[in-house]
């Protein structure tokens, strides 16, 4: 992979290279959920939002109260309001979106609606993923991080 980006990387000018190393960059941009006991791993997009997002966790964690809502979704309000780049979008389970420009919505089903996509949470299984989202199970309190708090820390 990095050598069809080197490949073309040389095809472009400096500037272009500089802004898809940068895309690049953004579409790995960690960030770890956790409910309960358990941490997943999610990958975020490259938007506005997004920045905004990782900016505010710079600073400290953000948690938050998510609900099930129609069966197919946790949502749950950010508590900052970031900026929206809404469109028609389908999701799927796995997706994280951001609705109303301050709602955090997790999906472990689909729907169609006007939404600004931040990203996906990494799953094995929609069993582990209905698992780790406490699907159908009421309101569960989730933490967004920029590190991943299971991580065990060397000295």
């Amino acid at each position: 992979m990095f050598a069809l980006a080197a490949l073309m990387m040389t095809a472009c000018t400096d500037e272009e290279a500089q802004a898809q190393t940068t895309n690049q960059e953004n579409m790995t941009q960690k960030i770890y959920l956790t409910i309960g006991n358990q941490t997943r791993p999610a990958t975020l997009g490259s938007n506005s939002a997004t920045e905004a997002l990782v900016a505010a966790l710079s600073e400290s964690d953000i948690t938050y109260d998510a609900n099930d809502y129609g069966g197919f979704e946790k949502v749950g309000s950010l508590g900052h309001l970031l900026p929206t780049s809404n469109s028609n979008t389908t999701t799927a389970p796995g997706d994280i979106i951001l609705y109303n420009g301050n709602q955090i919505v997790l999906f472990y089903g689909s729907n169609t609606w006007s939404y600004t996509r931040l990203g996906r949470i990494e799953y094995d299984s929609i069993e582990q993923l209905k698992s780790f989202l406490k699907a159908g199970q009421g309101r569960v309190s989730v933490t967004l991080s920029l590190a991943d708090p299971s991580a065990i820390n060397t000295v």
